[in-house]
Parts: structure tokens; sequence; C-alpha cells
């Protein structure tokens, strides 16, 4: 049971117990205050250039509703987040699982696959930020476009388990 808050799922339990260990209330500009980051799997539009600025320095915001996000990467970075990930493919950071998918797949057809594990996902992940070998705010994902992509994502799952 979630130490802040009753009625919800089991999941939004284990996600509530360690993304609001202060048992914060309040409404998301509230919510928002004084954190690093947020990511938003919302609606359009309910992240607020004002909100960005109570968030501590350096704001990373990853609003990734679509077709249209929590709030527009160029008004987020106007507003002062220093990294911003959006799934358009129209902005930088594309984050869409249109950059997985191929790869998965032509690694499960490769190798003969028929079980998709936690720990192949976990591999698939450090693969994938792997092929960023100098970060920049603008530059924390490859593009789906990058030919590097589907080759490393399919070898990550050969031997994962």
């Amino acid at each position: 049971m979630s130490k802040c808050r009753g009625g919800i799922l089991p999941h939004q339990e284990e996600l509530a117990n360690i993304t609001n260990e202060g048992c914060k209330e309040g409404s998301l500009a509230d919510g928002l205050i004084g954190v690093d980051a947020v990511v938003g799997l919302s609606a359009p539009n309910v992240i607020k250039p004002e909100f960005i600025k109570t968030m501590n320095e350096k704001p990373i915001v990853f609003a990734l509703a679509n077709p249209v996000p929590e709030i527009m990467p160029d008004i987020a970075k106007k507003a002062g987040a220093f990294v911003v990930a959006t799934g358009r493919p129209d902005f930088e950071n594309q984050v869409n699982n249109a950059l997985v998918f191929p790869g998965i797949f032509r690694g499960a057809l490769d190798y003969n696959i028929r079980k998709i594990t936690d720990k192949m996902q976990i591999n698939v992940a450090k693969k994938i930020a792997e092929l960023i070998k100098s970060p920049t705010s603008e530059k924390i994902i490859p593009s789906i476009f990058d030919p590097n992509v589907v080759k490393a994502i399919a070898l990550s799952l050969k031997n994962a388990d």
C-alpha cells in the first residue's frame, strides 16, 4: 500500500513510493517546484513555462505526449529547460518506440528470441546510451535515422539472458 495515498493500483503504489517519498500533494505546478526533472506522459500543453522556472537549476523536461507534448520543446527551452526530449521527430532528442523496435525485431529474428525480458530491455537502454559518445543538451539520444541503432540494439540482445 502506498504510504501517501490510497485507492491506487499496485503498480501506481510502487511508483508513488519511489517518486514521492515526501508525500507531496497539490497541482502539477506545485509538484514541479524544486525538482530536477519531469517526465510527462499525459496530455497536451499541461506544463506551463512558469512551472519550469520553479524547477531546480538546469531542469530536464521529457514532454512525451504525442502528437502534442505537455509543453513544446522550444517553449520549454525558452523557459529555462536545460535538456528537453519529446516524442516528436521534428525536435531534437526524440524519445519514441520507433527507435528501438526495428532493432529488437532484428535481434529477436537473428537470435531466435521468443520473449523479450527485463534484462534485455535494460541492455537495449544501455546500448542506446552508449551510442552517444559526448552527450549535449541537444543530443542525449541517437536519431531513429542513425544507421548504427538497429544493429547495435540487435546485438545487445544476443547474450542478454
